[in-house]
């Protein structure tokens, strides 16, 4: 019992992690669409999301080929993890291009939105390919389907709790989410470069995120602080 209480402990671990990516993604993905939809697409992309992992993880459980070379020493998990990479590479500079340009200001004058039907899908789409290698991690953690689902509800349920005010906390700060699209294009490139069988230790990657995410933050406190400042001698001058 202990054993399988470590075990889920662990792939509630990796699905957090997981959810990380699943934040960043849904707030870029949903900011495209009008505000009074956002929250939907949110929850809904979420539950489809968690569904899907759900059904892939009953699915590798009976094709153990998976992983077994089909097309240039590639499997079935390594193709999906390079094309995975390259949509979320194409998705995130994207975005960024479109950030820079202020494209999402022009397109609301336009009142030009993306469609409901399009931002889940892609929700759902990216999350299956953040999900391949954890679900592959966690049935070589365990046999136990129980153990796993349960897990990944548990995860789903903490990430849906803070994908909003993280999201609405992003988008309210155009320097983060550029941040946040550069973290995409750096998880992008470490998909498709594990579906080339070139391992990156996770550490090089979330390390040096967490350190930048670090720094922005503090520039923030002092651009408010700056701010405030400024406003206390404005305040102080005589008429």
């Amino acid at each position: 019992m202990a054993d399988l209480i470590g075990v889920f402990a662990l792939i509630v671990g990796l699905e957090l992690v997981l959810g990380v990516d699943n934040i960043l993604v849904i707030t870029i993905l949903v900011s495209r669409l009008e505000e009074k939809y956002q929250q939907r697409a949110r929850v809904i992309g979420l539950v489809l999301a968690m569904v899907a992992r759900i059904v892939l993880l009953f699915l590798l459980l009976q094709l153990t080929e998976l992983t077994n070379p089909i097309v240039m020493g590639l499997s079935v998990r390594d193709l999906i993890l390079i094309i995975g990479g390259l949509f979320l590479l194409y998705k995130a500079v994207k975005e960024i291009h479109n950030t820079i340009e202020l494209k999402d200001e022009h397109d609301a004058a336009k009142n030009v939105k993306d469609s409901f039907s399009s931002v889940i899908t892609q929700i759902v789409l990216l999350d299956m390919v953040f999900s391949v290698d954890s679900v592959i991690t966690a049935i070589g953690l365990t046999d136990v389907v129980w153990v796993i689902v349960t897990a990944v509800i548990l995860a789903f349920v903490v990430i849906l709790i803070f994908a909003k005010p993280i999201g609405e906390f992003i988008l309210e700060n155009p320097a983060l989410k550029i941040l946040a699209l550069s973290f995409l294009i750096t998880i992008g490139i470490t998909i498709f470069m594990e579906g080339l069988h070139k391992e990156i230790p996770k550490a090089y990657i979330y390390l040096p995120m967490g350190f930048a995410l670090f720094v922005e933050l503090l520039q923030m406190r002092y651009s408010k602080n700056k701010q405030d400042y400024n406003q206390e001698l404005k305040d102080k001058l005589p008429d």
